[in-house]
Formats: structure tokens, C-alpha cells, sequence
């Protein structure tokens, strides 16, 4: 067990990392806008650049873990990570657009290399807990980014915030080296294998029953999670007339609830056995709470705003870990990091449209209400879907 602590806690600390990386300009948005020349409603396109990036990287996630070991990956995921935030400090629209490029292809593998890491180390007894307890790096880093960022904004600016978030990445991936020779030494003995195939790889999603019914409604879960992580601080400052502060207090608050849920939901799905009814409540939840939000006013009191805000976080977010784990359980013996990023190459490309979609719906009909109704309504239909559906325990290799 003392294995798994330390590889969970490995894990987990990259994971965080990322994420804080990837939500930093999420928080930054509205104070940037004027320097970068951009609206900060065009978050949604930064953040689309990214989970393009991510769908690919994360593609091809498996056989790079392989060829490089777990560990190494994930160096160079922080490494690409923290270059792309540090070139966004250029405040040029072009040298964001390569930033988030370069954070995507650090995004993209870094859950497979984790779960490469964590499987052969979890009891299955406790493996959907101890997935959901590694992601929630994701809330985790996002959290740190909503109270860490403002204060950093307020006392250097948003060009030095932006820089110490991403030495902050640089220095975790070389603070792994200590520890790349215990966990990838095995994986730098074994034989090359033949890389996949882009389609080969969908393809062996799409041919397994499981695996492909989770990827779709991944795309929608993971579309939404994004929507409300991307605009949340820019929605609450333009709409709900909040403060930077405020804002990224209901931000924070929303990302703490979501590290709680993941760990929840986890703790849940592995005690009632079932993760498709787990991840069928989150999606049902989740779009009402988007309903909700799409009817925030400044006229909400800012409690109100921010129980809203920590529904929405636990169950926008708190379903992934609970996805990965079932991703990890029906995967071919053996293909578990290669499944598990074929399979997030539909839920990175979620991210792709969503938020893309969320913004052109915005721009068009300068209603943010519409917008969440709408990304509502497709999580309302993923979340329906899991009831609609039945599946065995356990599914044969597809």
C-alpha cells in the first residue's frame, strides 16, 4: 500500500499542475483582455485550441508511455505545459494561439500516463476510489488557480502571475527525475512495440460497446465541465457584476467541490458497484444546474451564486475519475493506458466543440442564458442515457 500512497500522490501532483497551468488564463481573462487586444469571451477559443491539441496528444498518449515510461511523460507534459503558459506572456494573439498548442500536447497524455502508473498498483476493490482520488488534480489545480491567481494579478500583475504559474509546472517536471528511474525502469527494458494507428485506435473504441458509449457521453460531460470552467469568472464579472475577488471565490469554490465529488462519487460507485448509474446522476444533475446558472442575475445574492457554483463544480466535475476507472475496468487486458487515451481523445474533443460552440452561441445572441440551456440540454441527454442503457458487469474484449 505504501506504493500506491506514493504513486497516488505522484499523480496527483502533476495532475494538478496541468490543470492549474491550463486554468490560468481562465481566472486572468478579464484583466488581460486589454493587453492581449482580445475579449475575454474568447476564452472559449483558447481553451478549444488546447482540447484539439489534447485529443491528438492524447491519442498517441499510450505508445509514447511505452517508448518513455510513465514518469517521463509526464516531464514532458509539465514541461510543455508550463513553456505554453510562459509564451502567453507575450500578450501577442498569436503567441497564445502557440501557447495553447503547446499546453494541449502536455494535456493530452498526462491521464493515461497516470492510469499506466495507478493500475497495476490499485486493488480493483478500490480502483474507481482510487482513480477519482487522482483526478482530482484537475478541480485540485483549477482550485489553486481561483484564490492564488487574483492575488497574484493584484500585487505583481497578470504577466509575473502568469510566469510563476509556469515555472511552478517546470519545476515539477524536474523534480520527477528523482523518482523516473523506480517507476520506468520496466518500461525502458521492454521491447518497442508497433505504433497504433489514429483509426486503428478509434476504431477500437468505436467496435466496443462499453468503451463507446462512454466515450460519446465523455464528450458531452467533459464539453460542459470546460464551459463552466472557462467562462465562469468572465459570466459572473460581466453578468452577475462580481468582482474579480468575488468571482474567483465562486471559482474556487466550484473547483473545491468538485475535488470532493470525485472523491464522493468514487467512494460511491465502487460501494453500490454500478459507475453507469453514478455517472448517469451526475449528468442529469449537472444540466440542471446549467439551467440554473444560465439564470444568474445581478440581482443574486452572492451565497446564492456560490451554492450554485458548488453544485455545479461537484457534479461538472466530479464525474471524471469515475469514467477513468470504468475506462481502466473494460479496457483489453493489457491496453489499459492505450484505451484509456483513445478514449479521451472523444472527450478531449468535447472540449473542442463545446466551449467553441458555448462562445458562438454568446456572440450571436449576446445570451449567456441560451447558451447553458443549451449545453444543458445535450448533458441532460448523455445523463439520460445511462438509464436507457443496460451492460454487463463485466464486457468482453472489443
Amino acid at each position: 500500500m505504501k506504493d500506491l500512497a506514493i504513486a497516488l500522490a505522484l499523480t496527483l501532483l502533476a495532475q494538478a499542475a496541468i490543470a492549474l497551468t491550463a486554468s490560468t488564463l481562465a481566472v486572468l481573462a478579464p484583466a488581460a483582455q486589454a493587453d492581449v487586444g482580445v475579449a475575454a469571451s474568447a476564452i472559449g477559443i483558447f481553451a478549444a485550441l488546447i482540447y484539439a491539441t489534447a485529443t491528438l496528444s492524447a491519442l498517441f498518449g499510450g505508445t509514447l508511455i511505452a517508448r518513455c515510461g510513465a514518469i517521463g511523460v509526464t516531464q514532458y507534459c509539465l514541461l510543455l505545459t508550463g513553456g505554453g503558459l510562459a509564451l502567453c506572456a507575450l500578450a501577442h494573439p498569436g503567441a497564445l494561439v502557440v501557447g495553447a498548442l503547446l499546453i494541449g500536447c502536455g494535456y493530452g497524455p498526462i491521464t493515461p500516463a497516470g492510469s499506466e502508473i495507478l493500475v497495476t498498483r490499485t486493488p480493483e476493490r478500490m480502483r474507481n476510489a482510487i482513480m477519482s482520488i487522482r483526478q482530482t488534480g484537475v478541480p485540485v489545480g483549477g482550485a489553486i488557480a481561483g484564490v492564488a491567481v487574483p492575488g497574484l494579478l493584484l500585487v505583481f500583475g497578470w504577466k509575473a502571475a502568469v510566469l510563476t504559474i509556469a515555472a511552478l509546472s517546470v519545476l515539477c517536471a524536474f523534480g520527477l527525475e528523482a523518482v523516473r528511474g523506480r517507476y520506468d525502469r520496466i518500461r525502458r527494458d521492454a521491447p518497442l512495440t508497433p505504433r497504433p494507428s489514429l483509426a486503428s485506435l478509434l476504431r477500437m473504441v468505436m467496435a466496443h460497446a462499453e468503451l463507446r458509449h462512454g466515450a460519446l457521453a465523455s464528450f458531452v460531460y467533459a464539453g460542459i465541465q470546460v464551459c463552466m470552467a472557462s467562462y465562469l469568472v468572465v459570466f459572473l464579472t460581466e453578468r452577475a457584476v462580481l468582482t474579480l475577488i468575488n468571482a474567483g471565490f465562486a471559482f474556487s469554490a466550484a473547483m473545491v467541490s468538485g475535488i470532493i465529488g470525485r472523491v464522493l462519487w468514487g467512494i460511491v460507485a465502487d460501494y453500490i458497484g454500478s459507475a453507469r448509474i453514478v455517472l448517469g446522476t451526475l449528468g442529469v444533475v449537472t444540466a440542471l444546474s446549467s439551467f440554473a446558472m444560465g439564470q444568474v442575475t445581478p440581482g443574486w445574492p452572492l451565497p446564492a451564486i456560490v451554492a450554485l457554483c458548488v453544485v455545479f463544480g461537484a457534479t461538472a466535475i466530479g464525474w471524471n475519475g469515475v469514467y477513468v476507472a470504468e475506462v481502466a475496468r473494460i479496457a483489453p487486458a493489457g491496453n489499459v493506458a492505450l484505451m484509456t487515451g483513445a478514449s479521451l481523445a472523444f472527450t478531449y474533443f468535447g472540449v473542442v466543440v463545446m466551449p467553441f460552440l458555448f462562445w458562438v452561441i454568446v456572440a450571436v445572441s449576446a445570451s449567456y442564458t441560451i447558451a447553458f440551456n443549451a449545453a444543458g440540454a445535450l448533458t441532460l441527454l448523455a445523463g439520460l442515457s445511462y438509464f436507457r442503457r443496460s451492460a454487463p458487469r463485466r464486457a468482453a474484449a472489443g
